[in-house]
């Protein structure tokens, strides 16, 4: 693509910081190549080839989804090794099976009897791993109890325990890095555990599973444990920044906006970038810092003072500075570019169907398609 300036280019807009995205990537294998265990990176957040790419381990290309509409994108990309990582639901197996025909080794997940019993009920060895619960954030089973060896035993009448898997979401509300690196050695342990116990009855369970930014790079060690989903750790967000796991400026991703009014007695500037652009997440809301709706920058990509979108409608941002006060309309004439760096990249990517590649210049050196649905 011809570079194309910023300037040119519509409002609202995704833009992807690819130094920053390098930065975060090479942070996140280094981590990887530290603790001796492979890459599974989940797809879900970028939902682009072009991104997914730069994130697999080259020498065993794996890709987690959420969606079996990513792992067919993906899987036509040329990625067959593909962990649907969401309880599989009995009307897509059928889906499940005709990619797995196609050649795609995809695997799914359950989290009982009943999933497990449909998925053997097909009799055609469908690989699963077994969700296990680290932290009671969300579904799964506890490594102890006595349902996991009874949905290993009903999965194997028909289908293949290929292993474990767990998701630390609690990390999420931790506040320190202290607190996250526990978290993360009580997410190791609990998927050990648990594979220690099915291999016990056997059931040889290759695949030990864990993943979530925060712990994925504040873990201290992951013995046992042989891969590692993490996804947006690419581009980071206000919530990681909020975390601590990353700074404000490796914050890779960022919508471009621009300002279409003024409130002057509020305090507010308008935008054409309202939630339909930035997501309704608010993630940042109970964390020491809110930022309502995403952080406000410079086209250049730097924080400008106090500024945050304190209100979003479906089309309209409402900026404000963080306390109240006065904005000078001639300081964000009608016209002007700024950036909005997001809470949750994966809710904000989501509302976008490409991403133009920005380099800290003013222009967009490429664009990258991605795809969405279910």
């Amino acid at each position: 693509m011809t570079p194309r300036p910023l300037a040119s280019l519509t409002t609202p807009r995704l833009l992807l910081d690819e130094p920053r995205m390098t930065r975060n990537l090479a942070r996140m294998r280094a981590q990887l190549a530290r603790l001796a265990v492979r890459a599974r990176p989940h797809g879900k957040t970028c939902k682009s080839p072009e991104i997914a790419r730069r994130m697999l381990d080259p020498e065993a290309p794996a890709i987690t989804v959420s969606t079996l509409a990513e792992a067919e994108r993906f899987f036509a990309a040329g990625i067959r090794d593909v962990l649907y990582a969401v309880g599989i639901a009995p009307n897509k197996l059928d889906h499940v099976l005709d990619l797995r025909a196609r050649g795609c080794d995809l695997t799914v997940v359950v989290d009982g009897v009943q999933a497990a019993t449909a998925v053997a009920a097909r009799r055609a060895g469908i690989p699963a791993l077994l969700e296990i619960d680290s932290d009671g954030h969300r579904a799964g089973l506890r490594p102890d109890a006595d349902a996991l060896l009874a949905t290993a035993a009903a999965l194997t009448a028909g289908g293949v325990v290929r292993g474990v898997m767990t998701h630390a979401g609690a990390s999420y509300d931790c506040r320190s890095a202290d607190a996250i690196a526990a978290l993360a050695e009580q997410e190791r342990a609990a998927v050990v555990a648990a594979a220690a116990r099915l291999r016990a009855a056997g059931h040889p369970c290759p695949i030990v599973s864990v993943g979530s930014t925060p712990t994925a790079l504040y873990a201290r060690d992951l013995t046992g444990v042989t891969e590692v989903r993490a996804g947006v750790y690419v581009f980071m967000d206000l919530v990681m920044a909020g975390l601590g796991v990353c700074a404000v400026d490796d914050v890779a991703l960022s919508v471009m906006v621009s300002v279409i009014g003024h409130q002057p007695d509020k305090g507010w500037l308008l935008t054409d970038g309202g939630w339909m652009a930035l997501s309704r997440d608010r993630g940042t809301s109970g964390q020491a810092v809110d930022h309502g709706y995403g952080l406000v920058c410079s086209l250049a990509g730097a924080p400008i003072e106090d500024l945050f979108v304190v209100g979003a409608n479906q089309e309209h941002g409402i900026v404000a500075r963080r306390g109240g006060g006065p904005l000078k309309p001639e300081l964000f004439p009608v016209g002007t570019l700024l950036r909005v760096l997001p809470n949750h990249a994966c809710a904000t990517a989501a509302q976008h169907a490409g991403y133009d590649v920005v380099a800290g210049g003013p222009d967009a050196s490429a664009h990258w398609p991605r795809f969405g649905g279910w």
